[in-house]
């Protein structure tokens, strides 16, 4: 699995913030109002939570220089919901100043970054500033691929994908263990050591995919327990970092 630094991972926001602008610049009006992959959820709405989360992150970045704590959201996940249904309905230009300015200001947060910057604790999921630019990749190339302009999951790196299932372990039920077993790749195992054992294979973008709650594209996946082809197994919900209050 390929060791995710600083200086990389840096590249890899680079190259999505680049991508989702390139995204955006070829949109039309009528193109953000129409559903993206997400249910419920206009291209608007992904383009309102990209900007969000950027800032959000930014954010982190810019109280952790100071020694100091943020929540992730100003006013928590109701700030969060609440920021992008008011921002969902913007103007395609609106939303091109908005991605652009949101995704500068987080490059910005992480290309200022000392070697101890990158250790600075932040308030999202109790971690350090690498675990908040780990959290903007995945946000920028999965919400990448929610926006439904044909740039799908097979798009997605290895890097990334081996990202994605080192992350989503997570997801996997108490008591269970998936061998990931991509095509010509090396496989892994996540989940509780010596549980319920589950393979699935097929395409490492595929793979990732379906970990992360979005269609495979590049062929079926197929699993088995015991030597039996199995139904894929279920998954835990995607890992909140943003405490849900009711």
């Amino acid at each position: 699995m390929t060791a995710i630094t600083p200086e990389n991972l840096l590249e890899e926001l680079r190259r999505a913030a680049g991508v989702v602008t390139g995204i955006t610049a070829k949109l039309s009006e009528e193109d953000v109002k129409a559903p993206s992959e997400l249910p419920g959820w206009t291209r608007g709405h992904v383009l309102a939570h990209i900007c969000g989360i950027a800032n959000a992150m930014a954010r982190q970045l810019e109280f952790a220089a100071q020694g100091a704590s943020v929540e992730l959201y100003d006013g928590g996940y109701e700030g969060r919901t609440r920021t992008i249904e008011m921002a969902a309905g913007h103007t395609l230009a609106e939303h091109r100043e908005d991605v652009e300015a949101a995704l500068a200001r987080a490059l910005h947060a992480f290309e200022t970054l000392d070697e101890a910057g990158w250790q600075a604790p932040i308030s999202y999921r109790g971690g350090v500033v690498l675990d908040g630019g780990l959290a903007l990749w995945r946000e920028l190339v999965i919400h990448a691929t929610d926006l439904a302009t044909g740039r799908g999951p097979e798009t997605w790196s290895r890097p990334f994908c081996e990202h994605l299932f080192d992350f989503l372990a997570a997801r996997v039920p108490e008591g269970q263990r998936f061998v990931l077993q991509p095509l010509g790749l090396p496989g892994t195992a996540i989940g509780t050591p010596g549980g319920r054992s589950t393979a699935i294979n097929g395409m490492l973008t595929d793979i990732a995919a379906w970990l992360a709650g979005r269609t495979p594209t590049l062929g079926s996946l197929r699993a088995t327990a015991a030597a039996d082809g199995v139904d894929l197994p279920e998954l835990l919900p995607w890992p909140a970092g943003v405490p849900v209050t009711r």
